[in-house]
């Protein structure tokens, strides 16, 4: 499973630990919901800019921030609670 991290540091901001873990926590759920199907890794900047973007504008919610990054491929999540 990928992580959040280096797309954060790429994206050059900064969050507490728990913010971090919280977009982890979405990251790791909206890559699971594509059954990681092997997809091009601009796939995965996208899903973390568009999470790290929401969180960047107060969202903190784990299954509205997944849902935020499986948006941008035009995908809804499943409905069920991220994690």
């Amino acid at each position: 499973m990928a992580s959040i991290l280096p797309f954060n540091r790429k994206a050059g901001t900064v969050f507490d630990d728990r913010i971090t873990e919280i977009m982890g926590e979405a990251f790791d759920s909206a890559c699971k919901e594509l059954h990681d199907s092997g997809q091009p890794s601009i796939v995965y900047e996208v899903i973390a800019k568009r999470i790290i973007d929401a969180t960047g504008t107060g969202e903190r919610d784990p299954l509205r921030l997944r849902n935020v990054g499986l948006a941008a491929l035009g995908r809804q999540g499943d409905g069920k609670q991220a994690g």
